[in-house]
């Protein structure tokens, strides 16, 4: 028998003790059951009287045989012959089953000794059968009986191909034709499997006339034989077709006898005749002389040390070249030690060793080829995954040039990279597409590479299947890619996502929240006051101050909630899972108080507010971008309503913000449609001593729609960077409009134009100041540029070059609305600011307040101690300008003396020396000029 069935056979965990004879019954082996019985030293010692029991046993069936020994003095067992598929013997098998507790008192007592044995109990006159226990080994009550139809219940869990065999039996038995019944069949398991059992018995009780009364007998699981027997037949199919596919084949020597066995698929790969003898001896002969060398070294090596031992050698032939072959010797020794028998295996290893010098002469070429390309490759033979690397792949994998196994290598990569690669080899190997994959692994140094690779499967004829993988270092173009994704994804400055990120979470929220019934909220955040910190303290600060906010807002927010930063100081907030849609209202006012806390910058104490729109999800709000519209109507709602608060979306706040956007359009074109035009109003010396000065002011009357307000348009035109553009034209107009008047003999002092701040940060506008008036031939000492605190906040290098190109012409400055704003003294010293206008909030309150009289007289003492003129606008009363004139104010302006007038009006009026015109009339008279 082969060596690797017998190992497999004896490795099968038996609880039962079982011994391998030869032929001659003598022991070969035992497994360690048997051997803690002795019982193969037993066996030897009773070889002679088991002759007689192997003869009954090699024609087949299991023969009972009893052997000295065990704890109650006797060993009970069953031998067993073992054939091969032609039917030629191979060997006995000697089994003693495992004891069995017997049940004290029992009618059973005798047949529970034995392992794996039943006894079953026919009465035939009254057709009862008595079971000793059941499949689960679980014994049977002794009043358990079976009734009826006996042969018919034997026979029911019987498998139906066995029953007419064992009913045969069974008949033949009860006619008398043989003193035993036996019979080999498939029972039904309680648990629904097919068990082989070996059922014998025999009439013990007949009457006088011969009938048979009474049968006692036995049943015995021999299911684990039957698999045994199957696996050793199977094994041997294995092992005979494994050799074919393998060119291997199998050989023997007894040392004893000195004789060879030859598989026959050993002799197919020599060559050798049916002579076991001479076949030896020519092909030793014929074997190169190194070779035959080795085995004869290796042949008396193993001899000598019991050890086994494997080589390679080498066979000339004439025609097909050399044969390689691999041989294998395992020696079996006895108990003494010795050597009682040689096994051995060869196997035609020409094909692999032509592949291996296929493979280093490819391994050469394709280092050569990775080493230009910078490109790593490696192959992965499909069924043993033995893998070559290039000396490129090694560097890209920044390892030493030494054998690495595939799972070695495997296990520099990440969980994720090593799954995809490995589920694109099983694809590629059932017969998938090539694929390319990027993968990311880190090296020794915790330094972190990505690779593209390439895997594809080559077959070939002659050669083994296998896995060609090239890999590239692509880190620096992933790195890049990861870049551009957190450039195009995330905010830099804060590290939310930014709109296009928002946008994609916002649509799957909504998509869940749909699915789900839940309510959705949208909170638009504007943070109120940042810009004015922005432009006074420099980006450096804005930037701090957008991330404190950031943090402070994030970590009022829940996990399920998104939040981003839209642009500027705005930030969204998705509230997902709400409870109730006030709960939008509640979050809205602990993100407000989260930003009251004031932030230290420095030595400078910070503090904004925050102005926050809600929007619903809801029929009319869908998506993402009605909730952001409505989201941020509701926002400029909430500012409207006094800033640091929020508003719910209404239609009102839609109203306004698509009134905004119709502004803002209306507004491109406008200057090339002569949609604006300019109004004068004067401004009277309080000693009246001296000509008038005029300001100029914006009025943009829509064909088909009507006048619009500066105090819409202009808001929207700063935001929209249109004001440029207009601002340019105003300066013109006015300054072409008082040449013309000065032209025709009229007297005033200056022209005012309102000036934006947007106007003073774009670069270039002071030189176009000087050259609009170059232009008109309006001189620029005589252009006064009114501006807001707000627009001197900010000192910039272009604010400072503008203001700079400004004095050096003369251009006077004035500042507008004074009192009102970001007041800062500072600012009035560093820039060259000429005139303070009072605003006309001040003017209307101080005859009625005193705290506010003073304050217009603090102004006109403050203006006075730097050197300044002071004005006073939106005068309309007697009493106002008396109280200014006592004050000290300098110029006054307002309806006292005149509304807005059309030019033709204001040339009118200076021509009649500045009279006072009624307001009534001014009205009429600007409005059939509009």
């Amino acid at each position: 028998m082969d060596q690797g069935i017998i190992a497999s056979l004896l490795q099968h965990p038996l609880a039962s003790a079982l011994v391998i004879l030869d032929r001659a019954g003598r022991p070969l082996a035992a497994n360690p059951v048997a051997r803690e019985l002795g019982l193969p030293t037993t066996v030897a010692a009773y070889g002679e009287l088991l002759e007689d029991l192997r003869l009954l046993a090699a024609d087949g069936g299991l023969v009972p045989c009893q052997l000295p020994g065990g704890p109650r003095g006797r060993l009970d067992g069953w031998l067993r012959a073992v054939h091969d598929p032609d039917g030629n013997l191979l060997a006995f098998t000697l089994s003693v089953p495992e004891p069995v507790a017997s049940y004290a008192g029992s009618r059973w007592e005798l047949a529970l000794d034995h392992a794996g044995h039943g006894l079953w109990d026919w009465d035939l006159p009254s057709d009862a059968v008595i079971r000793s226990r059941r499949w689960d080994n679980q014994p049977v009550p002794a009043e358990e009986v079976t009734r009826g139809d006996v042969t018919a219940a034997l026979l029911a869990p019987v498998h139906p191909d066995d029953q007419p065999a064992v009913r045969g039996a069974l008949d033949a038995h009860l006619r008398g034709d043989g003193e035993v019944y036996t019979a080999q069949y498939r029972l039904r398991h309680p648990d629904g499997d097919w068990r082989w059992v070996l059922d014998r018995g025999r009439v013990v009780a007949r009457t006088a006339d011969g009938q048979p009364l009474r049968m006692v007998g036995t049943h015995t699981d021999i299911q684990a034989q039957k698999q045994l027997e199957a696996q050793l037949l199977e094994q041997q199919v294995h092992l005979r077709e494994a050799q074919r596919i393998a060119s291997m084949g199998s050989w023997s020597w007894d040392p004893a006898q000195r004789q060879f066995w030859w598989s026959p698929e050993f002799r197919a790969l020599l060559g050798v005749g049916e002579d076991p003898l001479s076949g030896r001896r020519r092909w030793l002969r014929q074997l190169e002389p190194r070779s035959r060398s080795l085995l004869r070294h290796a042949w008396r090596r193993m001899l000598r040390d019991g050890k086994p031992t494997t080589l390679e050698l080498e066979l000339p032939r004439e025609r097909e070249g050399a044969l390689h072959l691999r041989l294998w010797m395992q020696p079996l020794l006895g108990a003494d030690g010795r050597i009682q028998r040689l096994l051995g295996q060869v196997q035609n290893i020409t094909e692999q060793h032509q592949t291996d010098a296929l493979i280093r002469w490819r391994t050469e070429l394709l280092n050569r080829v990775s080493a230009l390309g910078r490109i790593g490759g490696c192959e992965i033979e499909v069924t043993t995954r033995h893998m070559q690397w290039t000396e490129e792949c090694y560097r890209i994998h920044g390892l030493r040039k030494e054998p690495i196994s595939l799972d070695q290598a495997l296990a520099l990569y990440t969980q994720d990279s090593r799954n995809a690669f490995e589920a694109a080899l099983e694809r590629i190997a059932d017969g998938g597409l090539p694929e390319q994959l990027d993968l990311c692994f880190y090296r020794q140094s915790g330094l972190r590479i990505w690779v593209q690779v390439l895997i594809e499967l080559d077959r070939r004829d002659g050669l083994p299947t296998r896995f060609v993988v090239l890999f590239r270092d692509i880190t620096r173009e992933r790195e890049a890619n990861e870049r551009i994704e957190l450039l195009a994804h995330y905010d830099l400055l804060t590290g939310l996502p930014n709109r296009m990120l928002l946008r994609e979470q916002t649509a799957d929220a909504i998509e869940e929240a749909r699915d789900r019934g839940a309510p959705l909220a949208m909170l638009f955040i504007d943070l109120d006051g940042f810009k004015t910190i922005n432009d006074t303290f420099g980006h450096a600060t804005g930037d701090a101050l957008l991330k404190a906010a950031a943090s402070r807002l994030h970590q009022n927010l829940r996990n399920a909630d998104l939040f981003g930063r839209f642009s500027g100081d705005e930030f969204i907030v998705v509230l997902r899972d709400l409870a109730d849609p006030e709960d939008a209202g509640h979050v809205a006012r602990k993100l407000i108080a989260s930003l009251a806390e004031p932030l230290q910058r420095g030595e400078t104490t910070l503090k904004v507010g925050a102005s926050v729109g809600i929007a619903m999800l809801d029929q009319s709000h869908h998506d993402f971008e009605s909730l952001l519209r409505a989201a941020d109507a509701a926002m400029y709602a909430a500012k409207e309503a006094g800033r640091n608060t929020y508003q719910y979306y209404s239609q009102d706040a839609l109203a306004k913000i698509q009134r905004k956007l119709e502004i803002e359009h209306a507004l491109l074109g406008a200057i090339e449609r002569e949609e604006f035009t300019l109004a004068y109003q004067p401004l009277l010396h309080a000693e009246n001593d001296q000509p008038p000065a005029i300001e100029a002011l914006l009025r943009w009357h829509r064909p088909g729609i009507g006048y619009c307000s500066p105090a819409e348009f202009i808001p929207i035109a700063e935001k929209c960077g249109e004001i440029v553009r207009i601002g340019d034209w105003v300066l013109a107009e006015a300054c072409r409009q008082a040449a013309a008047w000065d032209a025709a003999g009229l007297a005033f002092d200056r022209v005012a134009v309102n000036v934006s701040a947007v106007q003073l940060r774009d670069r270039g506008f002071a030189e176009r100041v000087i050259d609009i008036c170059h232009a008109h031939g309006w001189p620029p000492q005589r252009l006064e540029l009114e501006l807001t605190e707000s627009a001197l906040i900010r000192d910039t290098d272009v604010l400072r070059h503008c203001f700079d190109v400004l004095e050096r012409h003369g251009v006077p400055l004035a500042v507008d609305d004074f009192g009102t704003g970001f007041s800062n003294l500072h600012y009035l010293n560093r820039f060259p600011v000429g005139r303070l206008k009072i605003d006309r909030s001040f003017v209307q309150g101080m005859l009625h307040d005193t705290g506010t009289a003073e304050v217009t007289q603090a102004i006109v003492h403050l203006g006075h101690a730097l050197g300044m003129k002071v004005v006073a606008e939106g005068v309309e009363t007697e009493q106002e300008e008396a109280m200014l004139r006592r004050q000290g104010c300098d110029e006054i302006q307002g309806y006292l003396y005149s509304r807005p007038l059309t030019p033709r009006d204001l040339a009118q009026w200076l021509k009649t020396g500045g009279t006072r015109i009624a307001p009534r009339e001014a009205l009429v008279a600007l409005t059939h000029a509009i």
